[in-house]
């Protein structure tokens, strides 16, 4: 999981994690299920009834869209697409799933899957919701989730990007045009339509009367807006690298360190004064390793003048290296994969430059100022 989530297990191979506003949205939703909906429902309840079936209710909510995106997921694996965790968040949950699909009906497939699966879900918590009418609270539970299902069946086909009714539509562009980025950019474009449409009907509520249902309505919009230019925005950077190299973004001031230096002497006399992120590692004139902040930061600060480089470094046959002559964009992508902030860049066997995030950014500002759109 990243640094902002929380690992809970693997399924099929792949890690499980919440986020950490899934922790606020669970507080909210059990809140807003125990003190306004279930009260209003059915008035005869207890407290404990009302709190308990609240959280329950909130814990199968977030079963439901865990089940969701393992609907996504698994139909990408069978596409030999590998998918790399999924999160909670505070609006539901993504399938990280590392590549374009190769087609546009793989593109489908994937997508409709985890309607499919809410879809499968509402039918199956309506089935139940009469046969468990002896429990109140298993009742109202079930009657709940067959409503949200649904109800997330019916917001997830809105054909707007990244939504997986815009995926859908992104699909039918794609077959049509035989052309993906275009298809893309019309349906985040799309995405960002029912974004704004979203957030007026949720401003429009606030002021008829109906500030919380409101609220939600518009901030589900900014959500979705958020998103949807997210991904114009991936494609307009895609655009401006395609063509260019790793060597033409990569430094060359390599800078490197003995093993045998202190991190506290790293620190005072390498990272205060240079500003550099990373260093390669050197043994008797060879490259060995590599050192970056999140390494130093890993030590404890009472034990930076008591540890060496070399306990602590990434042993550079274990690093992610990229040669210089690759693409830009399927390197950054690489290293978003790694979860790496720099690579080393190689020539043959040589270490030549190292690549990071901020060169690549540094990059992408300049191709912008000059008006250069590929190579």
């Amino acid at each position: 999981m990243g640094r902002h989530g929380v690992p809970i297990g693997r399924i099929l191979g792949i890690p499980i994690g919440l986020d950490y506003s899934w922790f606020l949205i669970f507080a909210i939703l059990t809140w807003t299920l125990a003190r306004g909906y279930y009260p209003e429902e059915y008035k005869d309840w207890s407290q404990p009834t009302y709190w308990l079936t609240g959280a329950a209710t909130a814990l199968m909510l977030f079963a439901s869209v865990l089940l969701h995106e393992l609907g996504h997921s698994v139909v990408a694996l069978r596409y030999g697409i590998p998918v790399r965790s999924i999160t909670l968040y505070v609006f539901g949950g993504v399938a990280r799933i590392e590549a374009e699909p190769p087609s546009p009906s793989a593109e489908f497939f994937i997508a409709i899957a985890g309607p499919l699966v809410s879809l499968a879900l509402a039918v199956l918590f309506y089935v139940l919701h009469p046969l468990v009418a002896d429990s109140q609270a298993l009742f109202g539970l079930t009657k709940y989730l067959a409503y949200i299902n649904g109800a997330l069946v019916a917001f997830n086909l809105i054909p707007g990007y990244p939504l997986d009714g815009g995926r859908v539509f992104r699909a039918a562009v794609w077959a049509t045009t035989k052309d993906m980025r275009l298809a893309t950019r019309v349906a985040a474009n799309a995405g960002r339509m029912f974004a704004l449409m979203l957030i007026f009907m949720g401003v429009w509520q606030i002021f008829s009367g109906n500030p919380t249902g409101g609220l939600w309505i518009a901030f589900i919009g900014w959500f979705l807006d958020i998103a949807a230019s997210a991904q114009l925005h991936q494609m307009m950077f895609k655009d401006l690298l395609a063509g260019h190299k790793v060597s033409q973004a990569m430094s060359t001031d390599n800078v490197s360190v003995p093993d045998d230096l202190t991190i506290q002497a790293l620190v005072d006399e390498h990272i205060f004064r240079s500003g550099h992120r990373s260093f390669l590692v050197e043994r008797s004139g060879d490259a060995v390793g590599l050192i970056t902040l999140k390494r130093v930061k890993d030590v404890p600060r009472n034990q930076w003048s008591l540890t060496h480089v070399a306990d602590v470094m990434l042993p550079l046959e274990r690093s992610t290296s990229i040669a210089a002559e690759s693409d830009l964009w399927p390197a950054l992508e690489r290293m978003d994969r790694s979860g790496v902030n720099q690579m080393p860049v190689t020539h043959g066997k040589r270490i030549v430059g190292m690549l990071s995030r901020e060169d690549v950014i540094t990059f992408l500002r300049t191709l912008q100022e000059l008006g250069v759109r590929s190579a």
